[in-house]
């Protein structure tokens, strides 16, 4: 076990996990023998190698008001949202192209200006991969507000 949380591992994250799992099948108790009684751990746990997912929830970025001033009549510039033109939605798992790269990731929002329209992806961490046209970009699977990577 380890002190760093931040560290996506299974020694910052499973043992503890794994210890609670192990409650179920392990007790604390009384095992009468002749003479006197024995106060011993019941049962028992093997542990096995198996695989280890980090699982986050997508930071979507919210409209923030107080960052931006109305233009006359009021209007504000478009900031976040979680539905975007392209037929998918933030947190979507994507699959995107660039200079023949390509890459797996979450969607977490877009941009649409005259000049250019891009859908930006993120990895796990909710760390930015890039910038991808529309067209450049295909849709996994639908959010169901996890990340599992």
């Amino acid at each position: 076990k380890i002190k760093d949380k931040k560290a996506q591992t299974p020694e910052s994250h499973a043992v503890d996990g794994m210890a609670l799992a192990a409650t179920e099948f392990i007790r604390f108790g009384l095992v009468p023998k002749i003479g006197y009684d024995l106060h011993t751990w019941i049962g028992s746990v093997t542990i096995t190698s198996a695989p280890f997912r980090t699982i986050t929830r997508p930071e979507y970025f919210r409209r923030a008001l107080h960052f931006d001033k109305a233009d006359k009549g009021g209007k504000r510039k478009r900031k976040g949202g979680t539905i975007t033109p392209f037929d998918v939605r933030c947190g979507d798992r994507v699959m995107a192209t660039k200079f023949g790269e390509t890459l797996m990731g979450w969607v977490g929002g877009y941009t649409q200006t005259a000049k250019s329209k891009n859908i930006s992806v993120y990895d796990h961490n909710w760390k930015r991969l890039g910038q991808y046209a529309p067209s450049k970009v295909r849709l996994i699977e639908r959010s169901n507000k996890l990340c599992v990577a």
